[in-house]
């Protein structure tokens, strides 16, 4: 029985969940379509150990350094401890399962640290950024419903964090208070797979943000499907780039853990300098590294004056967020062969990407360039709506607006039941009780190589003189000119003066 006002209290049922409309023959269709595209993708992986038992599990060997920042490093052994003196902590503050805990700060060693101690207590993880106004900290804790707010600073601590936090009601714990704290002794309270993990805020179109709620085996599994497509070892050290209200900076700071690697957590001040990054990419042997498309760009701008052999110990790059166009990658592959470049595709509600796609010369033909392939145990559907309302299988080249199936879909909105059924249905296609569909409003289209390519959010189209034009597909063209750094369409609606 979960206690009145936690997280999963206020989640909507499975079966609160409203019907995709689709005719009888088509989930058996789309089904096929997808299976024989490739568009689903099974893999067994581990879900069942929560990250901090593998962290726990790794400080009984040699114990390596598992995460740094520029003010400390923290082997596994040392990692573990902390996360169990902050659960101390949290727990004597009231904290429960299925409670949610704001973490607020600089990216830092401790964030890490916090997360896992979250973990260990079963309660649910909320990011909310030092860059953020009060009345965002504010917005986020009280839609969250945090029970408290873990300043995770030292010396400077953000205003606007304790202004938020005041305003939001929620008391702020220090961090720094768990030294004088035993160990809490229990063991990971993990109940279920389905177990509410973190909840992350996006922008809504109403302006007040949404609580996208990941489950723990769509965290888990995303942290695999990393480790599998980047073909991760324990000499991999990976940087922490994201800002914390960021969904990548979920997988950012934990998947290395699970397999004796190291994470090197990236600070703003480094993180907005390209030649500082690239500096400490070399200094600090990163292996993995992933940016917005935009930083790549400025990365490129200022390699030419970097000492030769920049960036030589980087195996990966990886481009999120933004649509990554064709142009950048080709100068990447030019300035930079040795490290590959992949593209990577995915929302917040589905425990972030669901794509991958590892870019190559053949793809540097397309006008876009293909956002790739499922992760794993991820199921992708490509559907058009009829006139009737229903939807419908595309077939290849057609475009239509992807769903996502399988067991990266999120919870839905925390505390907002009319937005979680305007976005996530329960699945008639994959067959499997209690999934789940999450319609993500973007435009897609099944290339012949196998791959989907990203067109636009579906509400981009527009007409024109009754032609219908993609704006996405004109930024597209633009931004393959080499004067062009980037580019955005929008529609002007000229009045002639009579």
């Amino acid at each position: 029985m979960e206690r009145p006002g936690t997280a999963a209290g206020r989640l909507l049922p499975v079966a609160g969940l409203a019907e995709l409309p689709m005719r009888p023959d088509q989930p058996g269709r789309a089904r096929e379509l997808a299976v024989r595209q490739a568009m689903t993708r099974t893999l067994e992986v581990d879900l069942a150990d929560p990250v901090i038992t593998r962290v726990e599990r790794l400080a009984a060997g040699p114990d390596p350094v598992a995460v740094a920042d520029e003010w400390r490093a923290l082997t596994y052994g040392e990692l573990a401890a902390e996360a169990r003196r902050l659960a101390a902590l949290l727990e004597r503050a009231g904290v429960g399962p299925g409670d949610v805990v704001g973490v607020g700060g600089r990216r830092c060693a401790t964030v890490v640290a916090a997360f896992l101690a979250i973990e260990l207590l079963g309660a649910l993880y909320v990011p909310a950024d030092a860059g953020w106004p009060a009345a965002r900290v504010r917005d986020v804790l009280v839609q969250a419903g945090a029970l408290a707010l873990l300043d995770t600073g030292a010396d400077e601590r953000s205003p606007a964090l304790l202004e938020g936090a005041a305003a939001a009601g929620c008391p702020v714990l220090r961090a720094a208070e768990a030294a004088g704290c035993e160990p809490w002794t229990g063991a990971p309270r993990l109940h279920s797979l389905d177990q509410p993990r973190y909840v992350l805020f996006t922008s809504g179109s109403t302006g007040r943000p949404k609580g996208a709620v990941v489950e723990h085996r769509g965290m888990l599994n995303h942290l695999w499907a990393k480790i599998v497509d980047l073909e991760m070892t324990a000499a991999d050290v990976l940087a922490q780039t994201a800002p914390l209200g960021f969904d990548i900076s979920v997988w950012q700071m934990l998947c290395p853990l699970l397999l004796g690697g190291r994470v090197e957590v990236i600070g703003d001040e480094v993180g907005h300098d390209p030649v500082a990054l690239a500096r400490v990419v070399d200094e600090r042997a990163i292996t993995i590294v992933e940016l917005v498309p935009t930083m790549v760009r400025h990365l490129l701008d200022d390699l030419a004056g970097a000492p030769e052999g920049s960036l030589g110990g980087l195996r990966w790059m990886i481009a999120t967020g933004e649509e990554l166009p064709t142009e950048l990658a080709r100068r990447w592959l030019e300035a930079v062969p040795h490290a590959r470049l992949l593209n990577a595709y995915g929302p917040t509600e589905c425990s972030d990407d669901v794509t991958h796609h590892t870019i190559t010369r053949a793809d540097l033909d397309l006008l876009r360039l293909p956002i790739g392939t499922p992760i794993v145990n991820a199921d992708l559907y490509v559907l058009r709506r009829e006139d009737d309302g229903t939807w419908a299988a595309c077939e290849m080249g057609e475009v239509g607006e992807l769903f996502v199936g399988g067991i990266c879909v999120g919870r839905g909105y925390l505390g907002d039941h009319d937005r979680t059924r305007d976005a996530f249905f329960r699945d008639p296609i994959g067959g499997v009780p209690g999934g789940r569909l999450y319609k993500t409003g973007d435009a897609v289209k099944l290339l012949p190589t196998g791959t989907l390519q990203y067109l636009g959010r579906v509400d981009r189209q527009v007409k024109i003189s009754g032609v219908r034009m993609e704006l996405g597909e004109i930024e597209a063209v633009l931004q393959r000119h080499p004067a062009v750094g980037a580019v955005a369409v929008v529609v002007h609606e000229f009045t002639p003066q009579g």
